[in-house]
């Protein structure tokens, strides 16, 4: 729904809410033209219930108003005495009409100032848990992310099993697409393997069911930087139609909304306004070679030929550190290591029982039908690419039928135009077109293992309103079977050698226990 439509939704939610609660606003000692007024109703609502006013406030966050709307029904049900599982269960399963039943049917009395404290030991446990609930979630949508690397697009850098913080602040928070969805979980809620949100995925109804009419508008709160050229970023892959995030096995007829695309996490090679090439698998952006970070380590695969047959290429893997996703293939006495770095290379070709290193590389000009734009007029590969501009937001460029194809998933899915070809013209929303002005700003995401990451080079263009965040630390890291003690609350960005600072924060967390039990033992002297 457009902004428009959900601010009629919303005054119609405030027409039904008067209508069920007037008789009980009446009985708190109110008027009854109170429980009619947009926001104010809820202010008003608050003191009668006996809650805090900003509660309010969490009663307009998507996602989290789910869980505080069950709250508010059931504590408007027992400020007027209904105190019973049975009410409990009926406000909720009813969602919230039982008040109508209050209001119009049940002979109720208003209780001032009732006691808020939970009656029963389960009462405490699940307001507490509910509290937590949204606590967490306030944080998991709003501030920080966790985000677990599944894969070796970025070795070196970030291996696979760290454990993130994502930021979500440093680009600014994006406002939850999907408002009828499980909090804190992605696509797939865990165990039951369904879908974690509400919504008609047939590709033919997506359009036009009701249901998909629940999703928000596209909104983000300010952040205070932009993303700049080489920065780690969490994003929705934009040509996502997975079942679910752990199904790699695409099905082209599936169909989900932005924030519930699968995450993924690579480098920003490119950023608005640039234009990109790719020489021999080597980035240049603007005519120039792009330097990454010293923590970066490009990788390459490698066919490696040795002299004798007491060649062991897992000694190998181990001694030069070479990253081994996929395991070593044995070929004709030839061994493929599917990611090299520079820095190893450099050591690994002089083991004096290498015969020969060969770079798997593709040539210039040879069409991989698997590389973006997945046309026939571009033979572009994963080692030779572009050039190619990347779209900034209200920057114009001639449109013709040349270069339609690697923008026009940009103007039909990305903006939300409808796109024509008839004959040599282009049609932009019915109209003759010949020159298009971008809306929003694009980003050009790429893994460093260039021979062992899907990024950019298959997809395309990655919007700004599917980034998610900044990855900040790595508070976690595990090998897959013992854990990275050097790898513990690092951070992600930075120079040099990553530092540590698990022991650091043991330290703080100790003293800081250490000085409550001070404090309470103190207290209670």
């Amino acid at each position: 729904m457009t902004l428009i439509q959900w601010f009629i939704f919303i005054l119609i939610i405030q027409v039904i809410h008067g209508l069920g609660t007037w008789k009980l606003y009446l009985k708190a000692g109110k008027q009854a033209w109170q429980a009619f007024i947009p926001v104010y109703n809820g202010v008003v609502l608050m003191k009668i219930i006996n809650r805090p006013w900003w509660w309010i406030i969490l009663l307009f966050l998507p996602i989290v108003n789910l869980i505080m709307l069950m709250v508010v029904w059931v504590e408007t049900a027992r400020s007027f005495g209904k105190n019973t599982y049975l009410d409990t269960f009926l406000a909720i399963i009813t969602l919230g009409f039982y008040n109508f039943y209050l209001n119009y049917i049940a002979d109720v009395e208003y209780i001032k100032d009732r006691n808020l404290q939970p009656k029963s030991s389960s009462g405490e446990w699940t307001s507490s848990i509910l509290f937590a609930i949204v606590a967490a979630t306030i944080v998991h949508t709003y501030v920080i992310q966790p985000f677990t690397i599944p894969s070796s697009s970025l070795e070196k850098s970030l291996l696979v099993g760290d454990f993130l913080f994502v930021s979500k602040f440093h680009y600014g928070a994006r406002i939850p697409m999907t408002t009828v969805a499980a909090p804190m979980v992605h696509d797939t809620i865990p165990v039951l393997n369904k879908k974690s949100y509400l919504f008609n995925d047939n590709f033919e109804e997506r359009k036009t069911s009701w249901i998909n009419k629940l999703q928000l508008p596209y909104l983000r709160l300010p952040g205070f930087e932009n993303i700049d050229r080489n920065d780690i970023v969490v994003f929705n892959q934009p040509a996502d139609t997975l079942l679910d995030m752990n199904n790699f096995n695409p099905d082209r007829n599936y169909y989900k909304p932005i924030d519930k695309k699968t995450n993924l996490v690579k480098r920003c090679v490119g950023i608005p306004g640039d234009t990109l090439e790719i020489r021999n698998g080597y980035i240049y952006i603007n005519g120039e070679k792009n330097v990454l970070p010293d923590r970066a380590k490009l990788q390459f695969s490698y066919f490696v030929q040795p002299k004798t047959n007491q060649f062991n290429p897992k000694f190998i893997k181990e001694r030069y550190d070479i990253t081994d996703r996929f395991g070593i293939i044995n070929r004709e006495n030839t061994y493929y290591f599917p990611a090299i770095s520079d820095e190893a290379l450099s050591k690994f070709k002089n083991h004096p029982n290498v015969a020969s290193i060969t770079p798997n590389k593709k040539v210039k000009g040879e069409r991989d039908s698997n590389v973006f734009p997945h046309h026939p007029d571009y033979n572009w590969n994963v080692d030779f690419f572009g050039p190619l501009y990347i779209p900034e937001a209200g920057k114009t460029i001639p449109i013709n039928l040349e270069v339609l194809p690697l923008y026009k998933r940009v103007i039909s899915e990305y903006e939300g135009n409808t796109l024509q070809v008839k004959g040599n013209q282009i049609f932009i929303n019915g109209e003759l077109a010949d020159t298009y002005t971008f809306k929003q700003n694009y980003y050009w995401m790429m893994g460093d293992n260039r021979h062992n990451s899907i990024d950019a080079r298959n997809w395309g263009f990655v919007p700004f309103d599917h980034v998610l965040g900044k990855p900040v630390l790595v508070w976690m890291s595990w090998d897959g079977s013992s854990p990275r003690w050097d790898r513990f609350f690092t951070t992600v960005g930075g120079s040099g050698k990553a530092t540590s600072y698990l022991i650091p924060f043991v330290i703080l967390v100790l003293g800081y226990f250490g000085f409550s039990s001070w404090r309470k033992r103190k207290k209670k002297n």
